[in-house]
């Protein structure tokens, strides 16, 4: 019988779900133990992760059976998929199915950071009442800058433009970028230019990461929010926070970060005066995305052995 290894938390109706049609090991806390997969991983099948397990070469070099990786979320880069491409391991990621959470995080962020509700919620709860202290906007009218337009970035434009917002978006790869209504397509140093908002929506790789730096903070002409829900490696953390500093942005919303949970030596750099946002890595996780992305995965598994 086909057997799954599950190493982090997957819904009840997904787990019953595999747990018919296979053979399942399930330890939501084995994703701290790699000796203890290494071990386990040769007798299996399938692996489904989410995004603590490190699939590294080591583990995939024991898994002498493995034929299928679930990714019970969109991010690829703790999974080594060159060498699982290398030995006929199928990486399925669930695409897609968190966009909807990860959009309304961008909306909400943008509208608060935009009318300064933190520093507003902050003050209040001091006792300064800082009403008329603190001018805040309106966001209908302003520009959205999205780098990376894939499934996300898409769904962004088209929530945000109903609030107002005009819609720019940098995409090297984006082969057809002419189908896209109500978006403009520019360069990167346009993005920064022109740009009240800049959302990303990328991936991580050699590329992309420190992609946001102080070289790019210094071509920002808007002071700009920065809201980051992809992968934290691709914004310079220490660029970023001298950026406000010296009013080069007004506000950031984090949800990812280089080092999660968060280090001490960035919660040093954070006070309650600043127009930020910080939550840990949940853009994406609702109790309705974390349905679909599970059921997607469980519904892939079973499509992907049975066609076997």
């Amino acid at each position: 019988m086909t057997k799954i290894l599950i190493t982090e938390f997957i819904n009840t109706n997904s787990l019953q779900t595999l747990k018919q049609n296979f053979e399942v090991h399930y330890n939501e806390k084995l994703w701290d133990q790699p000796e203890e997969i290494i071990k386990l991983i040769k007798e299996f099948d399938g692996l489904i992760v989410r995004n603590k397990t490190k699939v590294t070469k080591d583990i995939i070099d024991h898994a002498h059976t493995l034929k299928f990786v679930g990714r019970l979320g969109v991010g690829l880069d703790n999974i080594d998929t060159e060498h699982c491409k290398n030995k006929g391991i199928h990486v399925q990621p669930a695409t897609g199915m968190n966009a909807d959470s990860v959009v309304e995080y961008v909306a909400s962020s943008a509208l608060s950071l935009i009318k300064k509700i933190p520093l507003f919620n902050n003050g209040t709860i001091k006792g300064e009442w800082p009403r008329t202290t603190i001018k805040s906007e309106e966001i209908s009218g302003k520009t959205l800058g999205l780098i990376g337009y894939g499934s996300i970035g898409k769904k962004v434009s088209k929530y945000c433009s109903n609030l107002g917002l005009n819609i720019v978006a940098y995409d090297p790869y984006l082969k057809d970028q002419n189908n896209e209504q109500d978006v403009k397509f520019v360069k990167l140093d346009e993005i920064y230019n022109v740009s009240n908002i800049i959302s990303l929506h990328l991936p991580l790789t050699d590329e992309t990461r420190n992609l946001i730096n102080k070289v790019s903070f210094s071509k920002m002409k808007q002071q700009p929010i920065i809201i980051n829900t992809s992968r934290g490696s691709v914004v310079n953390e220490d660029d970023l926070i001298e950026a406000y500093t010296n009013n080069l942005i007004s506000g950031f919303a984090l949800d990812v970060f280089e080092n999660e949970p968060i280090k001490q030596e960035f919660y040093n750099k954070i006070n309650d005066n600043m127009n930020c946002i910080l939550t840990p890595h949940i853009s994406g996780v609702t109790t309705q995305s974390n349905e679909r992305v599970c059921n997607f995965i469980a519904d892939k598994t079973l499509e992907f052995f049975k066609n076997r």
